[in-house]
């Protein structure tokens, strides 16, 4: 049966050759990792004198950006945005620190939305391992943030987040986090150990949820802290388990989505909605989910819950971060696919190349 896949541990390297899981598991070193890497590169000191950010990204390297602007929603009066987009907005002037992050440095967008800012008076800053974005930082005498580490983009998740938030902490845009920091890297560390292919499905949540999303199409709901980690988890089940998933948050979704829950009624039974909960999330909120979670049951859909751990919300959120990676690892391998490869994006991206 599928469900005894996932406790033999011989079956992950024949499903994943390339080591997706242990890319994943690696999520607390990378946490420690990136905020050292970054407290460590030096920033112009003008680069203080800010009060916007744009961060330019598509996919896994501008996810990051979604989740700083989140965790420093209620502690810094500066606009930070995340662009996917080819064009810069009109707003970028002087007092803008414009952030090209791009993992691979050969996105097509972020270098068209990059080199718009070029013509800006606005501060400028790369995050990448290299390709044309560099190079192009490098002509420009453009500051760049240049780390190494083997993976997809997506599994390379704490060098989106982490030394974009240590340069606003150092900036002055946001209160120090280095305590929050060691807390998330601690607690999912800890959160690892309890969901990594060596515990038993009969007590491994993630395993568990991989399980009940097994030939169903996944939704994925949060809220506040948890609603840029929803799209992460949809993102994830994308890529890596190969499969069709939707994100939503509240309380957008019970202005609407609520109402859809009634047809086509023979797709019910195919729909597993996971709502993923925090400390963080504000009480009336919680007090949707709760209603929420009613109205599925009564429209006969199946749900189930997911909870952050730890204290702070850095380390709420990277937990779930780090559950949801683990689900969608888990899903593949019952998927009975390599979650390492994007083929169709590989096609459409050569396919593009062709109309240039």
């Amino acid at each position: 049966m599928n469900e005894i896949m996932l406790d033999e541990l011989n079956t992950y390297p024949l499903y994943d050759p390339a080591g997706m899981g242990q890319r994943i598991r690696e999520l607390p070193e990378q946490i420690l990792d990136a905020w050292k890497l970054a407290g460590e590169f030096p920033l112009p000191d003008d680069y203080a004198s800010v009060d916007k950010v744009a961060v330019l990204g598509m996919g896994g390297s501008a996810i990051g950006g979604d989740l700083v602007k989140r965790i420093i929603a209620n502690e810094s009066k500066a606009q930070v945005s995340v662009f996917r987009e080819y064009n810069l907005p009109a707003w970028v002037d002087e007092r803008t620190l414009v952030i090209a992050s791009s993992y691979s440095g050969n996105t097509e967008e972020t270098l068209s939305a990059f080199d718009q800012a070029l013509k800006t008076p606005a501060k400028k800053l790369v995050i990448t391992t290299g390709g044309k974005l560099l190079d192009i930082a490098s002509q420009n005498g453009v500051p760049a943030f240049v780390f190494s580490y083997s993976a997809q983009p997506r599994a390379a998740i704490a060098w989106g987040i982490f030394p974009l938030l240590n340069f606003l902490v150092r900036l002055g845009l946001v209160p120090d986090k280095a305590a929050e920091v060691a807390e998330a890297a601690m607690v999912s560390e800890q959160f690892a150990r309890k969901i990594e292919p060596s515990k038993l499905l009969s007590h491994n949540l993630a395993k568990d949820l991989a399980y009940k999303l097994n030939g169903r199409i996944a939704v994925i709901y949060g809220a506040d802290i948890a609603a840029e980690v929803a799209y992460r988890w949809q993102t994830q089940l994308n890529e890596n388990s190969k499969q069709w998933a939707f994100a939503q948050t509240l309380p957008e979704l019970n202005h609407n989505a609520v109402v859809g829950y009634q047809f086509p009624a023979d797709l019910l039974h195919k729909i597993q909605v996971v709502m993923l909960r925090s400390n963080q999330i504000y009480g009336r909120n919680l007090k949707r989910y709760q209603i929420t979670a009613e109205l599925l049951t009564r429209a006969g859909a199946r749900i189930t819950f997911a909870d952050g751990r730890g204290i702070s919300p850095l380390a709420q959120m990277m937990s779930l971060i780090l559950l949801g990676d683990y689900v969608s690892y888990y899903l593949a391998i019952l998927n009975r696919t390599d979650p390492t490869p994007v083929d169709t994006i590989t096609y459409l991206k050569e396919r593009l190349a062709d109309t240039i």
